[in-house]
């Protein structure tokens, strides 16, 4: 079982959010603990898989995918299974979560143009026998938070 975080893992894990690049030396200096500490604490938080990986933030405009949209969708009950393998082979997916509500999924979709998007929705998300309906909402900005 995962020991409980404390402050200084709650301080690595922020440094590391908003730099994942940051060295064990930046971290145990900005974290106000020793090298090895930083290094101890950080295994413990990957093995506990509090930290489950590190990634690049890129942004969608200048790697081509300028258009993006909140796509909900109502399945077929009991295929959620079915459905998340397909959504794991759709590049245009960025993010996917199985909600509460009048919808069962939402969907992060960034693509290239509204072509792009037309073509995913209506050709590739719409035919799917466990698809009952969609609906698309464009995002209009998405400010960075961090």
């Amino acid at each position: 079982m995962a020991e409980k975080l404390d402050d200084t893992d709650r301080r690595i894990i922020a440094l590391l959010r908003d730099d994942g690049r940051m060295s064990i030396r930046a971290v145990a200096e900005r974290a106000h603990i020793s090298r090895a500490n930083a290094y101890s604490r950080l295994e413990r938080l990957r093995g506990d898989g509090v930290i489950r990986g590190f990634t690049a933030v890129i942004d969608p405009e200048k790697y081509g995918t300028a258009l993006s949209a909140y796509v909900s969708v109502s399945i077929e009950q009991h295929s959620w299974e079915r459905f998340r393998e397909y959504l794991s082979d759709i590049p245009e997916v960025d993010h996917a979560a199985l909600v509460s509500g009048d919808v069962d999924l939402l969907l992060l979709v960034r693509v290239t143009d509204a072509a792009a998007l037309r073509t995913f929705v209506l050709e590739r998300l719409q035919r799917l026998p466990e698809v009952k309906s969609t609906r698309t909402m464009f995002i209009l900005d998405e400010p960075p938070l961090r």
